[in-house]
């Protein structure tokens, strides 16, 4: 229990965020933290991850636990470990012990639950076999977080209003997994010099994040094919000329995650046109994260971004036209198809199993434009959140090689400008931004994003 040795100080958190809920809910509350799921047969388990509502509420990492919020009053279930279990998993603590550490007022056997489960909401767990308990003890489907109506839906709203804004509890940890996720990509860029496929660097990112007892918060992207948002394959070759791209974020052991993006030349010089972009791309970043602050419209922050690569385009004579022209039909998005970033907390992409309750004001919907269609998060900003800036250029056959796109576009596109930028398949620069009273802090500034200062890194290579 070492992590958690610091038990007072944990327990004030978890009660303060306890007794918020309570003046949000007038029924019982039940959270489940759910259980392992076998990757082929039950001894050899998948890495457990527990449910971040509990872990918001509960503090602990621990499988196969439940708590019940009523009335002020935390209840705490969970069987105590076998005898025959110390011998694979070492001591175990007890089951009073646990309800000291996160404050409960009582514990009970998981048997016990059943009894008190009358008329409680709860946040359905993504695993299956503790999704059908829930479902079974409350002797009702578990009501999804954006169903129109319900119990479960009305506690969704009551924890997304207090998850949206970090505490002092939550801000210490994401500072501890932001400044990991630093060092970790400095490692990544330094031993690019002497890597030879993607898995390398990845392997020396990751070394860094384990040696801190961390883990990853997602599967980390480092690839030289940039162009794929989400390529989680390590096995390309390193080639003079490339770019590589890595998006990794640590995940301290509580659960917070950090979520990063940086690109560099694997020679350790940008071309001519990898710079011209690379200067594109930065221009947004930088812009975006000045005019990160409370009460501005974040949907306004990533039509910011839009209008400068928009109009950044322009001046490399990729696109034609007005800038605010071009954003408003969407050609931005050909090369710049997601939005500018998302909430970040427990989860990396904060809250996202409630839909779009969290990251969308109450009576806002998701856009069906081609440039809208994949903000996360569309709300004013406030004092306490963490949000990603992470604006980017790519070339994605899938959208570039489209019949009906390059119909659409066929008199804003320089085709053959384009054709000259083949060295660039995808650049992304992401920082974590948290939004403070006056304006905002940047938890991974450490982290250069200036060309000169990404060249120097690569060439330093591995001491």
């Amino acid at each position: 229990m070492e992590t958690y040795s610091n038990s007072s100080s944990l327990g004030k958190v978890l009660y303060e965020r306890r007794k918020r809920l309570e003046q949000l809910v007038d029924f019982p509350v039940i959270l489940w933290s759910g259980r392992p799921s076998p990757r082929n047969f039950p001894a050899n388990p998948f890495p457990f991850r527990a449910s971040s509502h509990f872990l918001y509420f509960a503090g602990l990492p621990l499988s196969n636990m439940a708590i019940r919020l009523d009335s002020g009053k935390l209840e705490l279930y969970l069987d105590e470990a076998s005898p025959s279990s110390a011998l694979w998993h070492g001591e175990i603590p007890k089951r009073e012990a646990i309800a000291q550490i996160i404050g409960a007022d009582q514990a009970f056997p998981l048997s016990e639950l059943p009894s008190r489960a009358s008329g409680a909401a709860t946040v359905a767990v993504q695993d299956t076999t503790t999704y059908w308990q829930q479902a079974q003890l409350l002797r009702r489907p578990v009501t999804p977080a954006n169903a129109p109506e319900g119990i479960d839906r009305d506690l969704a709203k009551a924890i997304a209003s207090l998850r949206i804004c970090h505490d002092h509890g939550a801000l210490s940890e994401l500072r501890k997994a932001a400044a990991v996720t630093v060092a970790a990509h400095q490692a990544g860029i330094r031993a690019t010099k002497s890597a030879k496929l993607e898995a390398e660097i990845r392997g020396a990112m990751e070394a860094v994040i384990i040696a801190h007892n961390m883990t990853d918060a997602y599967g980390g992207i480092v690839t030289v094919h940039g162009e794929v948002l989400h390529n989680e394959e390590y096995h390309h070759p390193l080639e003079a000329g490339d770019l590589l791209l890595a998006d990794v974020g640590a995940e301290t052991s509580m659960g917070w995650a950090a979520d990063v993006t940086r690109t560099w030349p694997v020679t350790g010089k940008f071309s001519t046109t990898q710079r011209d972009l690379y200067e594109v791309v930065l221009a947004a970043h930088d812009a975006c994260i000045e005019k990160v602050r409370p009460g501005v419209e974040y949907r306004e922050i990533h039509l910011l971004a839009a209008t400068i690569i928009a109009q950044g385009l322009v001046d490399l004579g990729i696109l034609r036209g007005q800038a605010s022209d071009l954003v408003e039909m969407d050609a931005h998005a050909l090369f710049f198809p997601h939005g500018i970033g998302h909430l970040l907390g427990l989860d990396v992409h904060d809250m996202e199993d409630f839909g779009d309750l969290a990251g969308y004001e109450e009576g806002r919907t998701r856009s069906d434009r081609f440039g809208l269609g994949f903000l996360r998060l569309n709300r004013p900003l406030q004092t306490g959140m963490l949000v990603t800036i992470e604006p980017g250029f790519y070339q994605v056959p899938a959208i570039l090689q489209d019949p009906e796109l390059r119909s659409k576009y066929q008199n804003v596109v320089n085709w053959q400008r384009l054709a000259q930028f083949g060295d660039v398949r995808g650049i992304r620069i992401e920082d974590d931004v948290l939004v403070t009273p006056e304006s905002q802090e940047v938890l991974t500034a450490a982290l250069p994003t200036e060309i000169e200062a990404i060249e120097q890194l690569v060439s330093e290579g591995i001491n």
